[in-house]
This record gives C-alpha cells, structure tokens and sequence, in this order.
C-alpha cells in the first residue's frame, strides 16, 4: 500500500465515479482500477461493489474512508510544512474560479500578483460554481474564488468585494438618453437571458419574480456565453441584465448603455474559498493576504 493509493481510493469516494477520479489526475481508468485493487488486497477486503453496474462504495470502504482521508492529509501537510522549513516550499498555486470572476476580474488582478510574486507557478481554471467547489473538495486545486452560493459548510468562506448586475441596451435605444425607467417598461421589451442553470440567471429571476413582472416578460434568447450576449445586445436583438464587470469595458467605449431601473438594485458577493487546514501552503497564504489588501472597484 501507498498513500497514492489511498489518495485515489478518497477521490473515488467523493466523485463517485472512476472515470471521473481518473480524468482529474489526468490518469487512465485502467490505472485508477489497478490502485483501488492494490488497496483491496492489501486490506483483504472489497472497498466497492461493482455490481449491476454502478459503482457502490462498500461497508469496509465506507469504514476506511475517514482514516483515509485523515492519512492523505496528514501526509501532504507534514511534506508541505518540511518543505517550508527547509525554504523548498512549493511555489505552485492552483485557482479555479467561477466564470465572471474568472474571465473578467481575475486576468488583471493575477497579474499584478505575479508582479509581488514571480517565482509562484499560477494555474488559473475557471468552471462553473458547483464544479469549482467540487475541484476544491477533490484537491485539484487550493483555493476557489466564486460568485455562486457555497453550501458546503465545512469550507472556510469570507467575501472579498461585491459585483452588481446591471441592466444592458444597445447605444442607440430609446433608453440611452434617460436617466431612469420603471420596471414596468420591462415588459414591452425582448429579454436575453443566460442559460438556465446560470447563477446570475437566478438571481435577477428571483428578484423579477418578487416584483410581480417575471411571468409577463418575453424570453426571447437564451445564451450560454456572456460575451454573446453582449454582442446580441450591441447588434440590437434585444436588452439584457448582466454583472458590471462583464460589460465595463463596451461601456466605457459606448457600445452599450446601463440603464438605472427605478427601485431595483442587484448586488451579489463574491467569495473567496477554501478547505480547512492546519498548515496552508505559503503561494497560498501569499494570494489570499494579497486578496484582503486589495480594494476592488467596478469601473
């Protein structure tokens, strides 16, 4: 047995999958297999049932994870920790990020970072909330920087700035002139949405919701990019509502107009999180210090 083995066997666990513990390490399944074997002869016991094919973690399994959890992190800790004493710490730091942040707030704040930092190896993924969050659990990467609701109590959360969502026409609406509309006004115009499941989606639905108007407004796209949205919008197919920092750029350039809406205001937190740990990283420690002194503004 090693504790690569027992690594793997956790991730299993979590994901519930072997194809997907295998695609985050960047492994074959084959090789996932051979290690959950390995640790099955060794302990004399079936960690998993594959019958009826699907994968159910079994009574033995379930009884070692928490050593196994407890083992693996205990061991990387205690490498880390060595390594930081002896200068060798790991100048690696894994982000993920949800896409606003991602895409739009975190090229430029990275890169002032790397200036405070260079010898820190960055990795920047950027997926949507719940697969970040999973990223995080999973150890793929150290910290996550998210504008989605994190319902997993057992990470560590704190805010670190706010977005506002902001209501989008082209430059030359009959809107662009005005100062204010009511809400009202919604109704007589061509609404393009985010996809579904989209967390900027929701919260501006709810809130249409709570105004009595959401029901009465015409869906006439829906858009899984915000970069086609925009170009939906400055094209004249419709208006949309979007977070500030996706649009700063085309309205400070005039391609699009942000048009105030009489009582409604939308704002969200962005978060920055990450797991419990008795010894953090130093890349980490040195980003998320980074992070609190900064002052964000929506330009």
């Amino acid at each position: 047995m090693n504790i690569e083995n027992l690594k793997m066997f956790c991730l299993v666990v979590d994901v519930g999958s072997i194809s997907q513990a295998a695609r985050l390490n960047y492994v074959s399944q084959p090789a996932v297999t051979r290690q959950i074997h390995q640790l099955e002869n060794f302990y004399g016991t079936l960690l998993f049932d594959r019958s009826e094919g699907k994968l159910r973690v079994t009574e033995s399994g379930k009884l070692l994870y928490p050593f196994a959890k407890i083992i693996v992190d205990d061991f990387y800790r205690s490498v880390e920790s060595l390594q930081q004493l002896k200068g060798e710490y790991d100048e690696s730091l894994k982000i993920g990020a949800s896409p606003t942040i991602g895409d739009y707030l975190l090229p430029c704040l990275l890169g002032s970072f790397k200036k405070q930092k260079p010898e820190i190896k960055l990795t920047l993924n950027i997926r949507n909330t719940p697969s970040i969050l999973e990223d995080l659990s999973n150890d793929v990467i150290d910290l996550a920087l998210v504008e989605g609701i994190v319902e997993n109590t057992s990470f560590i959360v704190e805010e670190f700035t706010e977005d506002e969502l902001v209501l989008i026409c082209p430059s030359d609406h009959p809107w662009s002139n005005r100062k204010e509309i009511e809400i009202e006004e919604l109704i007589n115009e061509r609404i393009i949405w985010r996809e579904a499941i989209s967390g900027t989606r929701l919260i501006v639905e709810n809130s249409l919701r709570e105004f009595g108007i959401l029901h009465k407004l015409e869906s006439y796209l829906e858009i899984g990019s915000t970069q086609a949205i925009k170009s939906a919008v400055e094209a004249g197919l419709g208006i949309s509502i979007l977070s500030r920092l996706t649009v700063a750029r085309e309205l400070k350039q005039g391609l699009l107009c942000n048009v105030n809406v009489k009582g409604f205001e939308l704002k969200r937190k962005l978060w920055l999180v990450r797991k419990p740990k008795r010894f953090d990283k130093l890349s980490v420690s040195n980003f998320i210090d980074f992070i609190r002194s900064n002052h964000f503004e929506n330009e």
